[in-house]
């Protein structure tokens, strides 16, 4: 049994009867997170999904982190395929009852990756130059594809702590399925499961910022919260159209 797999009670639905089908660990991670308008993002997220608010506002994120053995169940670990730098737009959505993860973009260095992402999971991956830098004291983070850009620093700066529920923490990081959408327009849901995220309050500087732009999304150069977490072991089954 996978390791994440050992505790299922804070999940809001059970896990599906089908095997899962991926592993992966995500390590080093800043959720950066700002209010927004859920009019400035309906043009973005599909009709038949519902734009998710806490007390009134949506919320999106640019999440840096560093994804580790990325590989179908049963297979080891593959090196250079395996391990490699991502950074996601993110914002909140629901269907059916299950509320997710709306990818705007994602970028990883891997070029297998990418098409793997784009192939079985209708994810919109794109390939960005990108590095990643652990120094002991922060994480330098740097990704570039043409006008998405993001440079900056982060690091940890409170205990380990899980986020209560009912709290934006929660709503904003305890999420076990993501939604997208294949190139017929057909809608898709992907059923992840994790341990509770082991969160930390994080400090971060942000000196270059353009991954909401191109989207036509304007927010504040600093984020009304930023969270860190080390590492969380994943679990990914195949997708399920939906509507």
């Amino acid at each position: 049994m996978h390791p994440s797999l050992s505790r299922l009670d804070h999940r809001p639905w059970p896990i599906p009867k089908a095997p899962w089908t991926w592993r992966q660990s995500w390590r080093d991670l800043l959720f950066a997170h700002w209010p927004i308008d859920a009019g400035a993002l309906r043009p973005l997220v599909p009709e038949s999904l519902k734009i998710q608010e806490f007390d009134g506002a949506a919320w999106i994120a640019v999440v840096p982190f560093r994804m580790t053995g990325v590989t179908r169940r049963y297979l080891p670990d593959l090196p250079w395929i395996s391990a490699f730098p991502e950074l996601n737009v993110r914002t909140y959505v629901e269907r059916d009852g299950k509320p997710g993860v709306w990818f705007l973009s994602l970028d990883a260095t891997n070029p297998l990756a990418v098409w793997a992402a784009r192939t079985f999971f209708h994810l919109p991956y794109h390939q960005a130059a990108m590095a990643l830098v652990d120094d002991g004291e922060s994480i330098k983070y740097r990704s570039v594809r043409g006008a998405f850009r993001f440079e900056g620093s982060y690091r940890p700066i409170s205990d380990v702590y899980a986020a209560a529920p009912g709290s934006l923490e929660h709503w904003l990081t305890e999420r076990y399925c993501l939604y997208a959408r294949d190139a017929s327009g057909a809608l898709w849901r992907n059923d992840v499961h994790h341990a509770p995220w082991p969160l930390q309050k994080a400090g971060a500087e942000l000196r270059l910022n353009t991954m909401l732009s191109p989207h036509g999304l304007e927010v504040p150069p600093t984020p009304e919260l930023l969270h860190f977490a080390r590492s969380i072991d994943v679990v990914v089954w195949s997708g399920e159209r939906v509507g």
